[in-house]
């Protein structure tokens, strides 16, 4: 992957409001010379309504507000007042259906995850982006929560010092935990080798040497 010769801001509080044009998609400002994007993605709409938005606990629902009002129509005037009942009911079973899938989509269609060889950067929201830096070392431990269908959320607690903000995050995040707000690459396909990805590069970057200087007439040391 070729370098890029173009700087990047560092933000005290990981977030980047700033809409300058982007060079490289999901990443504002560009790369530094010395860093590369190892992996990028976004989530997987379906499992995001899923997941995140509960489609199908929301669809179970409904249909089972279907079924109330036609059986209760059908007992009472048989299978025409069943019909002139619970069609209704159903086409909004369905509009509901489709309003949140449409939701859950415009999020992941929006949202870009990248992994450099330095630090995470999340792009999200679809009505307001909002662009998260989390330098490696600013990450204590990543959680995966691996679903068979491959997919899956990469969880990642944060050092003190950062403050994330649910709200904007949501759904881009871990549930259940507001008050330590965990940033997530939130169902994800292939969501095991990018977990490995994650682990192996932010190993690297925290085993790297650093040269310091030493007084005048010393030589440099490696710590």
């Amino acid at each position: 992957m070729s370098d890029r010769n173009t700087t990047t801001k560092t933000v005290d509080r990981a977030v980047d409001r700033d809409f300058d044009f982007e060079l490289i998609p999901g990443v504002p400002a560009g790369l530094p010379k010395d860093e590369d994007i190892l992996w990028q993605g976004k989530p997987q709409a379906l499992a995001l309504a899923r997941e995140a938005y509960k489609i199908n606990w929301i669809a179970g629902y409904m249909l089972a507000i279907v079924v109330w009002r036609a059986g209760g129509a059908y007992a009472d005037g048989g299978t025409a007042l069943m019909m002139a009942t619970g069609l209704p009911y159903l086409v909004l079973a369905v509009a509901g259906y489709a309003v949140i899938y449409l939701l859950a989509w415009a999020q992941a269609r929006a949202s870009i995850y990248t992994i450099t060889s330095a630090r995470v950067i999340m792009r999200v929201g679809a009505a307001l982006p909002v662009t998260y830096t989390i330098p490696f070392v600013r990450i204590a431990t990543a959680r995966l929560d691996l679903k068979p269908s491959g997919t899956g959320t990469i969880a990642m607690e944060i050092t003190e010092g950062m403050r994330l903000s649910f709200a904007v995050l949501w759904p881009h995040l871990r549930p259940g935990f507001a008050k330590h707000t965990q940033p997530a690459f939130r169902c994800i396909p292939d969501a095991q080798t990018v977990a490995r990805l994650l682990a192996d590069a932010a190993q690297a970057k925290l085993n790297e040497p650093v040269v310091t200087m030493a007084p005048s007439g010393a030589v440099l040391a490696a710590e």
